[in-house]
């Protein structure tokens, strides 16, 4: 079991046909289909990427799967509270790290990581669901990992439960998957 099916599993029991999501970090486009087919045809899911490679390898995945219901934003993650009115998104999703594939050169930072994820936090409708998982070490360090491990403890547990699962026996900076759930 790794990082990503775990945070699959969650979101594939909570999403239903007809929600509206996002993908915060499109990267290759595999979370924008996997919740594109899990809204369905009456659903929608919007997603963000900084990279145009990023952008076009999600277009042509969702293309190529005949997908319809998306939106793709060549836009930084820390601007989509621009987009949505707050509490009407179903659930969101974060990888960050680097475009798999891509440049190493070109990562998520803390400051616009942490934006993102309270903006989220605002645009998810009560009992909405947001999945991190921290890709970490490399060119980018552990300050965006660090950054957003200190700021989770501090949301308001009346209104969040934050679940952070980190691999205790695997080497070498494995992925840390992270859910946090909006209370209704």
């Amino acid at each position: 079991m790794n990082a990503l099916q775990i945070i699959h599993e969650a979101v594939r029991k909570h999403v239903q046909n007809g929600d509206f999501c996002i993908d915060a970090t499109a990267g290759r486009g595999n979370d924008t289909l996997f919740l594109s087919n899990l809204v369905g045809n009456s659903g929608h899911v919007a997603a963000f990427d900084i990279q145009p490679e990023a952008i076009a390898s999600t277009e042509n995945l969702l293309r190529q799967h005949e997908k319809n219901n998306f939106t793709l934003y060549c836009e930084s993650h820390a601007k989509m509270k621009n987009y949505f009115p707050e509490e009407t998104i179903s659930c969101i999703m974060f990888n960050f790290g680097w475009l798999p594939k891509g440049r190493h050169d070109i990562f998520t930072k803390a400051e616009t990581s942490l934006s993102a994820v309270e903006q989220g936090l605002h645009l998810l409708r009560s009992g909405g669901l947001m999945t991190l998982i921290l890709y970490y070490g490399r060119e980018n360090g552990f300050s965006e990992r660090d950054a957003l491990l200190e700021y989770l403890p501090t949301l308001d547990s009346n209104c969040y439960t934050v679940l952070e699962m980190p691999f205790v026996n695997r080497k070498n900076c494995p992925p840390i998957p992270i859910l946090i759930w909006k209370e209704k």
